[in-house]
């Protein structure tokens, strides 16, 4: 299967749930980084935030319910 097949494929409902998490821990850590007056600290954890939640979704877009190939 090719990775534009996979990416337009259907997805799971479990991979659809995580996904959405993932485009939102990502939205989060996005706003709070851009906070000015914010401990360092915690720019560093959304960072890492950030990061997650972008391989999250990644991953959950790429599961397929089945894969006929």
């Amino acid at each position: 299967m090719k990775l534009t097949q996979r990416l337009t494929a259907s997805t799971p409902p479990f991979f659809s749930k995580m996904r959405n998490i993932g485009l939102i821990l990502t939205a989060i850590s996005g706003a709070l980084m851009g906070i000015p007056a914010i401990p360092a600290i915690i720019v560093k954890i959304a960072g890492y935030v950030a990061v997650a939640g972008t391989v999250m979704t990644g991953v959950s877009q790429t599961a397929v319910s089945n894969e006929g190939g």
